[in-house]
């Protein structure tokens, strides 16, 4: 059984796209990518936070802001974020 990613970021036009194609080939992954904006190209949705077994944001205010709107449909799912600087790449919980 595949384990399905969400990479989430603000318009879902950039970052979580590439994620969303970076893991796309690995074998035991199904991935997905939707945006937190009101003008991304895939919204964040209740059905999307259904179909992931984790997901990943782009930015510590992502968690937040996703833990706001979609709390309840949040329950029982890992959400970390991606930290990347110019020193620094790595997974954060």
């Amino acid at each position: 059984m595949p384990r399905n990613l969400l990479f989430i970021c603000t318009q879902n036009r950039l970052r979580s796209p590439t994620a969303e194609q970076v893991f796309a080939d690995w074998p035991g992954v199904e991935t997905a990518s939707a945006g937190l904006g009101n003008d991304a190209e895939v919204p964040v949705s209740p059905e999307l936070l259904a179909w992931a077994d984790t997901v990943f944001v782009m930015e510590k205010a992502h968690r937040s802001r996703l833990s706001t709107k979609f709390k309840r449909h949040l329950n029982g799912k890992h959400v970390g974020w991606v930290e990347r600087s110019d020193t620094h790449r790595g997974w954060r919980e």
